[in-house]
């Protein structure tokens, strides 16, 4: 029978929301909600690695000179920095399901737009507004199923979501292969690459319509009349299939009351902050270093537009089948070990690809790196929803990320520069030292995680 009551002094009060959540066993309203989340998060890493892999292609039709090309490139994730520091109050305040809703509107539309651009600086602004709706989207992601996955099987439902999110990367790359040397109806290729993500990310504003409030974040926020319904639902559900649901372990509600930034730096959880801001920063120049930079690279090799694209996306598919190998360990090995490893395979991959030779060792070498990275982003984003308390986690979470996107708007103005002056072999040591740094910080001072309940 399920227990859903805790003995205080002789009364029998309902024990604690977030410690029902994380006895719950795994029903079919975790796969869905996992899955609608996943299908977001594909537009989200759609809509990062657009710019970069069709930036060559840009740059011809527009004939961008270099200030040009590196403000496309940095503009969406400018927009991102913004749009993570504010959705995530947004959804600490007012609820995570409304900052979906808003944060896939504002993309949609602004993206579409982006198909329409005459000019340089129209295809800025449509970039830099479509990445304040997309910025908080792997924030968000990361809260909302932190918020309503059970401890012991949220690193693998995350990283599922993940796996079905990074087939974004080989999508963007196959559909600009395909589209890039069309025409369709007389309109440029290229553009049609923004309409599909216009038009896929209305279809996921739909079905997230249908998602359920966070549990947690309602008891945090006082209505726990709501988050009692939602969570009496989610355990008839699973005793109507006959599954177990175990004693709930004692432990508080988390405090209600209003989310402030501050907060992030009090006592307790001064440490933990600057680690995951230094960790935000620097994570994103090995991830997107490549992943924006990786057509620019080949094309420095001598490939053509047309060639490049091809390899860029063949490279690209090592991003989902990275992010599907960390299922089987992500909550069996220490969170801050698997980040560590992963980050030292990438430069190892990444110091091949710089100085492959050949067709097939560029290649090679970058699935080799996307799978990689692909291993160290699925846990990196397991790790980071794990770090705060639910009543602040989407505004801290949304403030490490937006360190991230502003590390990632550089990244055009810093390596591009050591690419063009110095060649792939210096900007793949700058992008190996980031990686050092950041392993090094996380396996001395990050905390540990894996399995732990979030409060």
């Amino acid at each position: 029978m399920s227990q859903t009551t805790a003995a205080v002094g002789d009364v029998t009060a309902p024990a604690p929301i977030g410690a029902r959540l994380d006895r719950m066993p795994i029903t079919p309203l975790h796969r869905r909600l996992t899955a609608v989340i996943g299908i977001g998060l594909f537009f989200d890493t759609f809509e990062n690695n657009l710019s970069g892999t069709i930036a060559k292609v840009l740059q011809s039709d527009f004939a961008f000179g270099a200030t040009s090309l590196k403000l496309v490139l940095a503009s969406v994730f400018v927009g991102q920095f913004i749009g993570s520091l504010t959705l995530g109050r947004i959804a600490d305040r007012f609820g995570r399901r409304r900052a979906f809703l808003i944060n896939l509107a504002i993309y949609s539309v602004f993206s579409l737009l982006g198909a329409f651009s005459p000019n340089a600086t129209w295809l800025i602004v449509t970039r830099f507004l479509a990445g304040v709706g997309i910025g908080a989207e792997q924030a968000l992601s990361d809260c909302y199923l932190a918020d309503v996955l059970p401890a012991r099987k949220r690193g693998r439902f995350i990283a599922w979501a993940y796996t079905l999110a990074f087939c974004g990367v080989p999508a963007v790359g196959f559909a600009a292969l395909w589209l890039v040397p069309l025409t369709p109806l007389g309109v440029a290729g290229w553009r049609w690459l923004f309409v599909l993500g216009a038009l896929g990310s209305a279809v996921v504003w739909v079905l997230r319509r249908q998602l359920i409030e966070s549990p947690r974040w309602l008891a945090s926020a006082g209505r726990t009349a709501e988050a009692e319904r939602l969570v009496a639902g989610m355990e008839a559900e699973a005793a109507g299939r006959g599954l177990v649901l175990e004693e709930p372990a004692a432990e508080p509600e988390p405090a209600a009351g209003d989310s402030r930034l501050r907060d992030v730096l009090r006592p307790g959880m001064r440490r933990r902050t600057l680690v995951l801001w230094l960790f935000c920063v620097l994570s994103v120049v090995g991830y997107y270093g490549f992943g924006t930079l990786a057509p620019q690279i080949v094309a420095a090799k001598g490939y053509g537009i047309v060639a490049g694209l091809g390899f860029t996306a063949l490279s690209f598919l090592g991003y989902p089948v990275g992010s599907a190998l960390v299922l089987p360990v992500v909550d069996r090995l220490e969170r801050r070990t698997l980040v560590a490893l992963s980050a030292g395979a990438m430069v190892v991959a990444g110091l091949g690809f710089a100085y492959a030779g050949s067709a097939t060792l560029i290649v090679v070498c970058g699935f080799a790196y996307t799978l990689f990275s692909n291993v160290f982003s699925s846990v990196s984003h397991v790790y980071l929803s794990e770090q705060y308390p639910t009543a602040i986690r989407a505004t801290a979470s949304g403030a490490a990320y937006s360190l991230s996107k502003l590390s990632a708007a550089a990244i055009p103005f810093v390596l591009l520069p050591v690419l063009e002056g110095h060649g792939a072999g210096a900007l793949f040591s700058v992008i190996a030292a980031a990686m050092a740094v950041l392993a090094v910080t996380v396996l001395t001072l990050g905390e540990r995680t894996t399995g732990v309940p979030v409060k």
